[in-house]
């Protein structure tokens, strides 16, 4: 069963309003926050606002291409940090579900249609709206907060939660360069497509041409060329949190990281379970580092640490490779200069290879920039966010990375002010966070956010009655 979104035709039936929290985006980070604050035990109320997608599928789980898998085991997918088997019950209820077992790989489309049941048992139970409409302006009013919308309504709620997902670069005012999660018609087939970028959304692009038959060579260039790995057997290291130097120089601690995996390996294990034991970690390791760490770690060492974290499943990576055998992909390593049009009315992808002076001209049917989604949160701003850093009601990082919060998710203003109703979620709180970009992490971070708002809320109202 799928929650719908209705269009809001009718003003907002709950007149008193101040008992909601209103999310903003109902991708998967609004859906695991709402899920998690709905089976706390409170009465507050939540409002769900989102304008593009069903709810729970964002940019990441609206792929209909079978092919596109998840990056990550059954097992470690549940929406509910407490409830582990949540997501293979829900995957054996399914006609299919049998054949999936906790170390199973299954499609993001599925695991879209998980998250949008996720908020069926709370349908007509009153204490959830789901509106389709866009949020335009949030501001903190005294007790509450208010939101506009796309047409003119306002919201009033007890807090906000922004769950508005990765920010976006803007579309390519030429339109010679298709973004990696834009609507597009297929390149010709047997012209040479290019892909800006070597990461997880390259992956999905050469599987999905794949799968249509393209027959044209395909060119994948990044900086270091370099590709995620993929998944093999094994078991996380146990470490714990006295075990990491903490707060040590970027160049200590990524030589603590190779003493692990050479340890790992010294007992019959493999990086993997090295990099996996120090999952539960990174958001530590992150906030113990000063800006200047963190700058050279985006860097330097940023790229490889992302192929070896954000694994690939053994299914997608054989496909790659046999796409290289048959000379269908090549990798280079490369600098994108631009895209222009030639004579002929063509595209061209103008590169730079690594250590060439000289530019070299790719004609091209298609360019695709997969580059992935770490951009500037104010330069590709949403209006909302927008209006929010405009006000001073929130600030950008140092490393413009994403938005300054605490370690509870609460806005952090230019003053350096800290909001008592003003939320971030997920990925636009990667800045405190570092890795909030994966489902096992924004789950736990959703239900640490759905706990404290509830204690907060459950602390002000014991407050009032005494008062």
């Amino acid at each position: 069963m799928n929650v719908s979104v209705p269009n809001r035709t009718e003003p907002f039936p709950r007149e008193e309003g101040w008992r909601d929290v209103l999310v903003i985006g109902g991708g998967a980070s609004g859906v695991l926050f709402a899920a998690n604050l709905l089976r706390q035990d409170t009465d507050l109320r939540v409002t769900v606002i989102e304008g593009r997608h069903l709810l729970g599928c964002g940019i990441a789980y609206s792929t209909t291409d079978s092919d596109h898998l998840l990056n990550t085991r059954v097992h470690n997918m549940s929406a509910f940090p407490d409830d582990g088997e949540h997501f293979l019950r829900w995957l054996r209820g399914r006609e299919d579900g049998t054949r999936y077992g906790p170390e199973s790989f299954v499609g993001r489309a599925t695991y879209g249609a998980y998250l949008s049941c996720l908020l069926a048992p709370w349908t007509g139970s009153g204490r959830l709206v789901c509106l389709k409409a866009n949020c335009v302006a949030i501001s903190e009013r005294g007790t509450g907060v208010k939101v506009t919308l796309d047409d003119g309504a306002v919201l009033k709620g007890a807090y906000a939660v922004l769950a508005t997902g990765h920010v976006l670069p803007k579309p390519d005012p030429s339109g010679l360069v298709s973004g990696a999660w834009e609507a597009a018609a297929p390149p010709p087939p047997g012209e040479a497509v290019m892909i800006i970028g070597t990461g997880l959304s390259m992956v999905d692009q050469v599987l999905s041409l794949e799968r249509a038959g393209h027959r044209g060579p395909i060119v994948a260039i990044s900086r270091r060329g370099l590709l995620p790995r993929s998944h093999g057997h094994g078991k996380p290291m146990r470490i714990d949190r006295s075990d990491i130097p903490l707060g040590a120089p970027l160049s200590r601690m990524l030589a603590w990281l190779r003493g692990l995996v050479g340890e790992a390996e010294d007992q019959g294990a493999t990086w993997r379970d090295a990099l996996d034991g120090i999952r539960p970690w990174v958001s530590t390791i992150w906030q113990n580092m000063s800006v200047d760490q963190r700058g050279r770690f985006l860097r330097h060492a940023a790229s490889w640490w992302e192929v070896h974290r954000h694994r690939i499943p053994p299914a997608s990576a054989d496909r790659l490779a046999e796409a290289t055998a048959a000379g269908r992909l090549r990798v280079l390593r490369a600098a994108f200069l631009r895209a222009e049009r030639g004579e002929d009315g063509g595209i061209r992808a103008v590169i730079r290879p690594r250590g060439a002076r000289l530019e070299e001209v790719i004609p091209v049917g298609r360019i695709i920039d997969c580059r992935g989604i770490r951009n500037d949160p104010e330069r590709n701003a949403s209006p909302i966010i927008a209006g929010i850093l405009a006000e001073g009601a929130g600030r950008v990082d140092p490393l413009r990375i994403g938005l300054d919060v605490t370690d509870e998710g609460q806005l952090i203003g230019t003053k350096g002010e800290v909001s008592e109703r003003l939320f971030a979620l997920g990925p636009v709180s990667r800045a405190t966070f570092w890795e909030i970009t994966a489902i096992p992490d924004i789950r736990v971070q959703a239900g640490r956010m759905a706990g404290f708002i509830a204690a907060k809320e459950s602390a002000g109202r014991e407050s009032a009655d005494r008062a």
